[in-house]
Parts: C-alpha cells; structure tokens; sequence
C-alpha cells in the first residue's frame, strides 16, 4: 500500500508487510492509523507516520474483502471469502467473536447507527468489556450468494435477509434506516431497515457489476465494472458522471471535504475537485 500527499501526489509512505493482494484499506478516525485486509487472510493495523506494521489479526481462514471501523475505532469489523465476519479488539489484537457465518463469501461491509424504530433483539450473552460502541449498530453484509444481511452488531440477532438479482458486492448506510447495494449485474438497491421485504427503488444504469457505494451529501456516489462512476443526488434526481476510467474497472470510491478519489484498473487513482453542487 502506498501514501500519497493529496495535494501534489508526492509518495510519503510505503506500507508492506501483506503477502499476495491488499483487497481493502482505510484511515482510522484520527487519520494517523490505516486498517488493511488482505487475501493472506490478515488484518493489519499501521502507523501512517512512520508505516510500521502495529497490529496482525489472525483468524480468518479466506481472504478478507472489507473492513469497517465501530465508532473511533477501537472495535473494527472484518468481512472475509470464509464466509465469516468478526469482530476484533484493536487494542489487544484480539478477536471478540463471530458475528456472522452465512456460509458464503463475505464481499462488503458496513456499520451503521440504528434509528430508535428499529428493534436490534437483545444479545444471548452479556457482551464483552472490550466491545465499545456496538450497541445501537447495525452490521450490513453483502453477500455472494445473492443475499443482503442485515443483523444487530452488538446482538448479532438478525434484522432482516434480502435476496437480490445477483451476488451482492457492495453496500453502505445512507441513515438510520436507509441504504444502497450493489450487485453483479448492475442493480443498485435502496432499501428501508423498516420496510425491507420489497426495495424503496431500483437503480439501473448497466449491466456491469456495482463495485462500490458510497453515501455523499444528500445522495450518493457509485462505481462499476464498466469504468463508469456516478454522483446521484437523490432529491433532484441529478446525475453527474465522473470521466477518465475509460472502460476499465473503478474499484473503490473514497471522499474527502470537496475531493473525489477513485482507484481503477488501469493502475491510476484519480481525484476530482468539486465545486457546490
């Protein structure tokens, strides 16, 4: 993995350490520690100051596809080809628990905070004292085996199981109720936690897959297999489409204040600069 200077795209740091690919990177909240996940079935936690490798979990008996971090970050959740996802302790490098085994590749992650109208059931066993911040969170799984699972993160009690067109890639938290997925072929689904048995719309722009999902202001932005990548802004039902990646692959969506990073195929990462929209 590398760090770039956003501004001039200066290279700062190299962090190696991961045999085989790194499938998923990101900044912890105080933007000093980076999460990875890599098909070596390792988590690893690194300073981004002088990239030296702090923390591998070991656990996962496939590679891991996504992460996400529980509040600032002391509890971090991991989604794995395994079929598992699990919850680890950052600060003593530990897994908390299986939160999932759904038998299936585990192909995107997501937590959310829970809005008051949703029951998240009660946990069978008295939780740990290391799980900070789990309570009132849901766990979002998307899923190679068609299948959208939403569950309680600190109850681990199922919230809900959608079956969509297609292997599920990547889904994301729009609120406290709403959030999208994506499939393999090109459906992007919005769907209300309260309401989840028939979808709130259904969007489709091709038939390329939806690599990743991203909540953006008042809408959202998305990328697929096609190179396209796309800011839907919900209320105005406004499209604008982000252009350079050609027809290769745009993996990975990442924002930051009024910038716009994507990560493609063609080896490039691209930022765009948005004015208001």
């Amino acid at each position: 993995m590398k760090i770039w200077q956003a501004s001039n795209g200066e290279l700062r740091r190299v962090l190696e350490g991961h045999v085989f690919d790194v499938n998923c990177c990101r900044f912890f909240p105080s933007g000093l520690v980076v999460l990875s996940g890599g098909m070596d079935a390792q988590l690893k936690i690194w300073s981004a100051e002088d990239a030296s490798c702090v923390v591998t979990f070991k656990g996962h008996k496939g590679g891991i596809l996504d992460t996400a971090i529980v509040d600032r970050g002391r509890n971090v959740v991991s989604g794995s080809r395994d079929g598992t996802a699990r919850l680890w302790d950052c600060g003593r490098s530990a897994c908390l628990g299986v939160i999932a085994d759904c038998g299936s590749s585990i192909n995107g992650v997501a937590v959310g905070a829970a809005d008051n109208s949703i029951n998240l059931g009660s946990p069978e066993q008295m939780p740990s004292e290391r799980e900070v911040g789990t309570e009132s969170k849901m766990l979002l799984l998307a899923r190679e085996d068609k299948k959208l699972q939403c569950l309680g993160l600190q109850s681990r009690q199922p919230v809900f199981l959608f079956v969509g067109s297609d292997a599920f890639n990547c889904c994301t938290f729009l609120s406290g109720f709403l959030l999208l997925a994506g499939t393999q072929d090109g459906n992007i689904y919005q769907l209300d936690v309260r309401s989840p048995r028939a979808p709130v719309q259904v969007i489709h722009r091709s038939g390329a897959p939806v690599l990743s999902l991203l909540s953006f202001r008042d809408g959202f932005i998305a990328s697929q297999g096609d190179g396209s990548c796309f800011i839907v802004q919900q209320d105005l039902d406004y499209v604008i489409e982000l252009t350079g990646a050609d027809c290769d692959p745009v993996f990975k969506v990442a924002t930051w204040e009024k910038q716009i990073y994507t990560c493609c195929r063609d080896g490039l990462v691209r930022r765009y600069q948005l004015s208001d929209l």
